[in-house]
């Protein structure tokens, strides 16, 4: 008769699960890891519907908890990161290669649409640069910015509706795990080498050269430089220098001092304000100092009629959309969560990407460009004091304001005003302490961030972030296809039973080889475990008749980290079992996992084996067996003897 504590401790051999209940378990972990719904449970059908709604627009939530207390502090975050958001939009909408009015109006709507339906109150709407030049070099080889303009804008419209479509997509169908591809070591890299194509990019206005190229790699830009040194305009250059030690030095302040971030915040602002009244003043162009040039006040009329899906140019739009898509996705939801661990909350990677998506497709419709959380502002609005995306919703105001009233003041600002703003806040993305970090902790991820560097400074943005993204690939199909696998041994004195490379003090026991599997088994490795256990079986017996001991009988298998496995791994375990038979050994398997568990079952791999060769553990299994070979040695002994 069996007590209830050795019922307990026994192999659960139960019927394996249906296919129905496998797939619901499957798409649940896969595509709800987070079980989003949980609040649902045991509410009546109206606060269902109501904490239904506020899943799904935030704004639901927060709002009717609004107070003066938390606006008065929202107030101060949106005007601080409106007056950031200014000459960045400017700055960077010359990047892109389109209207400066057009960058200004994508700080305009997508915030508003961000406040509705984003779950972070950190994250501060706007334009990026990386964003900016990707799109200006893929639309760019489809129309000219500069003969044919509309079509080029049209074109930056429809690239921006198809990276809205694709974010939307990707947040519906819970696929947040695509962007879990780009490596932090790609987005180091991609970004440090996009950084300084602006910084060279900007040569063009610091220098005040009229002749440049439109190419965006590193040998190129130095070749027009140097082919049009006769060009330069050495009261630009001063200038631009002028403006690039100030924001610098704002730079060197809020570093030094963090309360005093706001000196950093108004430093571009205040870089524009003079630029305009130095150009107005001093007549800047009679002295070749190009300017902005006129900015029509007043709000843009809608662009929806200005996506153009002609097969002749649509696969510009949808490569520039998914490509800045993606990396809009990875650099806002890195953004947010950090900022959101640094207050011990939390924020939904894949209502945020329904949300980026949402602002950018209404953003393609109203005259708007990519936008994301960039991370300079979101910085900002932290430092001010954001309580809640109403942030977003001042800063909104503020450029409404702007638009409306004193879009044209800004018309006087100096192109190398812009271009010492831009080059300013490109020195903070080349983290070079990052990359030394990597090369001091892992190679392969100093070299994927060096790949994605190089890719993008000397070849293109796209293949650099592709040879990148590939090499992160292959490190992980190696993982994959070769896992850890280890002896296990003994630690003295105690029933645990560690690797014996980390812990050397660890023993084996006589008659036994206590493998650990470290991964998943299928198609990929499963040659790879069969022979790396065959392999760990032959020489343990070497050993063992090299110092004249016990030979090796049984070896566990300790499936505790396998946590699933396919057809073509379970082959592989009946070459392994038919194997070690026929060197006089036994497979034993330990705490096989539930998936893994149904598998053998409906293979039929537990009947050949034996529902005595399961055990749930190492110590289990060895004292269970440990009287058989016990027995063998002792008819070795009795054997020697009669001879």
């Amino acid at each position: 008769m069996t007590t209830g504590t050795e019922e307990s401790r026994s192999v659960n051999f139960g019927p394996p699960r249906s296919f129905g209940t496998v797939l619901k378990s499957k798409v649940k972990e896969t595509l709800f890891p987070d079980d989003p719904f949980h609040l649902l449970k045991n509410e009546p059908l109206g606060r269902r519907f109501l904490k239904t709604l506020q899943y799904f627009i935030p704004i639901c939530e927060w709002l009717p908890k609004y107070t003066l207390s938390f606006f008065k502090y929202d107030l101060l975050a949106g005007i601080t990161i409106a007056s950031l958001a200014i000459p960045q939009a400017i700055s960077y909408a010359n990047l892109a290669k389109i209207p400066p009015v057009i960058g200004l109006y994508s700080s305009f709507v997508p915030p508003l649409v961000y406040a509705i339906f984003g779950s972070s109150k950190h994250l501060a709407v706007g334009t990026v640069a990386a964003c900016s030049l990707l799109i200006a070099e893929t639309i760019g080889e489809l129309a000219s910015p500069t003969t044919d303009q509309q079509l080029y804008i049209s074109l930056v419209f429809t690239a921006t509706f198809f990276s809205g479509l694709f974010q939307t997509a990707l947040g519906i169908l819970r696929l947040g795990i695509l962007v879990d591809f780009l490596a932090h070591s790609t987005i180091t890299g991609f970004m440090g080498g996009t950084a300084v194509l602006i910084c060279l990019q900007q040569m063009k206005g610091l220098l005040g050269l009229k002749h440049f190229t439109k190419s965006t790699g590193v040998v190129d830009v130095l070749k027009a430089i140097h082919e049009n040194r006769h060009e330069f305009n050495w009261k630009s250059a001063v200038i631009g220098v002028m403006f690039l030690i100030f924001l610098q030095f704002t730079r060197f302040v809020k570093k030094k001092k963090p309360k005093l971030f706001w000196v950093s915040a108004i430093g571009p602002m205040a870089v524009v304000v003079a630029g305009c009244l130095f150009a107005y003043f001093a007549h800047a162009e009679k002295h070749g100092i190009a300017i902005v040039g006129p900015l029509k006040k007043g709000i843009n009329a809608p662009s929806v009629d200005r996506l153009i899906f002609d097969s002749k140019y649509i696969y510009g739009p949808i490569k520039a959309g998914l490509i800045t898509g993606l990396i809009a996705l990875a650099e806002g939801i890195a953004i947010g969560r950090s900022f959101a661990i640094a207050t011990n909350e939390q924020i939904d990677g894949n209502k945020e990407m329904v949300a980026y998506g949402l602002m950018n497709i209404v953003g393609s419709m109203t005259s708007c460009y990519l936008t994301t959380g960039p991370f300079s502002k979101t910085a900002v609005n932290v430092n001010a004091g954001c309580k809640t995306p109403m942030s977003n919703v001042v800063q909104a105001v503020c450029m409404m304001m702007v638009l409306l009233f004193l879009a044209p003041l800004f018309s006087y600002t100096p192109q190398v005003a812009l271009s010492a703003i831009i080059i300013s806040a490109m020195l903070g993305l080349i983290k070079y302490k990052k990359a030394y970090y990597l090369f001091k902790t892992d190679k392969f991820d100093f070299v994927i961030c060096m790949s994605a560097f190089f890719g993008v400074s000397f070849i293109s943005m796209d293949m650099g972030l592709i040879i990148s993204i590939g090499l992160a690939l292959v490190r992980a199909l190696l993982y994959m296809a070769r896992p850890a696998t280890c002896k296990l041994g003994n630690i003295p004195n105690s029933k645990l039973f560690r690797d014996v490379e980390q812990y050397p003090g660890a023993t084996g026991i006589p008659g036994f080889l206590v493998l650990q599997v470290g991964s998943p088994i299928y198609f990929a490795n499963a040659n790879y475990m069969k022979e790396r256990i065959l392999r760990w079986a032959r020489d343990e017996n070497e050993l063992a008749m090299a110092s004249e001991s016990c030979n090796v009988e049984f070896v566990l298998l300790d499936f505790g980290a396998v946590t699933a496995i396919d057809t073509t791994g379970v082959e592989s375990l009946h070459e392994v079992q038919r194997n070690l038979e026929c060197k006089g050994m036994k497979m034993i398997i330990i705490n096989p996992r539930l998936d893994v568990m149904d598998k053998l079952m409906v293979t039929k791999f537990i009947d050949k084996i034996g529902k005595d060769a399961v055990f749930l553990s190492n110590e289990d299994a060895i004292e269970a067996l440990r009287f058989s070979v016990q027995g063998s040695k002792q008819v070795d002994e009795d054997g020697l003897k009669r001879s």
